[in-house]
């Protein structure tokens, strides 16, 4: 109990120093603070339509999120999600509008968010493998198919999925059948919100009630006590990976289906990148990663209003997200508990 609250006084503390940084930088640039607040605060929860778009904002980065921190704790830094997510998209566009449009969407909608999933898992099972099987550093290998995933999507929608007219680089749009049904009706909100609060639910089962679980955590926190333990470390950090990826790749697909219907390029605004803000602020913790998420998709759905509102850059929240970052992990070095002092005896 005393730990949950230590952390959580310093991701609050965390979270002042950074708005305070914000609030700085915003006088810097000759701007008014607390008109540009107002407005963020006003674009995230504002109204009806404005809290359904910071939920509709949260769903990617709840997912990716979970797929970033399962990585992480068994120390695989996972930097790929953006590939990830990309490639599930992929997956899922050429499921829902090209081979298995005709399906009802009972059918259709599954299989997408499967290959979404499966895809993301395969693109992520690349670097594990190359990890467990060459050493290859996953940093490494996950930020290079970032760059083979981005160009992969490039190639296809200038070549194989460019839609009919040929007009631009983008993919048929999915049928009504491949889109995910509204929560929230005339809002943006979609079914994807009960998968990932769904996944949230299943990654903490896993994580917390599993042997499969407790396996991943022993080898990310000792990989030679895990060996004597009896732990496969290669098949763990290998099966995690796969985990991570098809948690990031799901989110491309539902992505896809529940908001953008097409895809394009620079079809991600960096949500893959976003993850790791995401999972470390929430402590790796899914709940945790779900209020984080929650936060960050804020400060998305926001950050339109503050510049139309207050004619300040939407880029502001992508200084905050950064700001944020960089305050929580210099705060992991502050010892929030006093050091116990140890007078020496006085001598007769």
């Amino acid at each position: 109990m005393a730990e949950t609250i230590t952390q959580a006084a310093r991701i609050l503390a965390a979270l002042a120093t950074a708005f305070g940084l914000t609030l700085l930088v915003i006088l810097l640039a000759h701007q008014d603070p607390q008109a540009a607040l107002s407005a963020l605060a006003s674009g995230a929860f504002g109204s009806p339509y404005a809290i359904a778009e910071t939920l509709t904002k949260t769903i990617p980065l709840l997912l990716t999120g979970l797929g970033v921190a399962i990585a992480f704790r068994a120390r695989l830094w996972n930097i790929g999600g953006e590939g990830q997510f990309l490639v599930g998209a992929l997956a899922a566009s050429a499921l829902g509008a090209y081979v298995l449009k005709s399906l009802p969407a009972f059918v259709l909608i599954p299989l997408m968010l499967l290959a979404g999933s499966a895809a993301g898992a395969l693109w992520a099972g690349l670097a594990g493998w190359m990890r467990t099987a060459r050493g290859v550093p996953e940093v490494i290998s996950t930020i290079m198919l970032n760059f083979i995933a981005a160009q992969l999507l490039s190639y296809l929608l200038h070549g194989p999925m460019q839609e009919r007219a040929h007009a631009q680089p983008a993919s048929e749009a999915l049928p009504l059948t491949a889109t995910l049904p509204s929560l929230w009706p005339g809002t943006t909100l979609h079914w994807g919100l009960l998968i990932a609060l769904g996944m949230a639910g299943v990654v903490a089962v896993f994580l917390f009630r599993t042997r499969a679980g407790f396996a991943l955590k022993l080898v990310g926190a000792n990989p030679e006590a895990a060996r004597a333990a009896g732990v496969d470390v290669a098949e763990t950090r290998l099966t995690t990976m796969l985990w991570s990826g098809g948690l990031c790749g799901l989110a491309g697909a539902v992505e896809l289906s529940g908001v953008v219907g097409t895809l394009y390029e620079n079809y991600s605004p960096g949500y893959g990148f976003a993850a790791v803000a995401v999972a470390l602020l929430g402590r790796l913790n899914p709940w945790g990663i779900f209020a984080s998420a929650l936060f960050f998709g804020a400060l998305n759905a926001g950050s339109g209003s503050m510049e139309r509102s207050a004619g300040i850059s939407a880029n502001l929240s992508y200084v905050l997200q950064a700001i944020t970052l960089l305050v929580l992990l210099a705060f992991q070095w502050i010892r929030w508990t006093p050091r116990r002092v140890i007078v020496p005896e006085s001598t007769p």
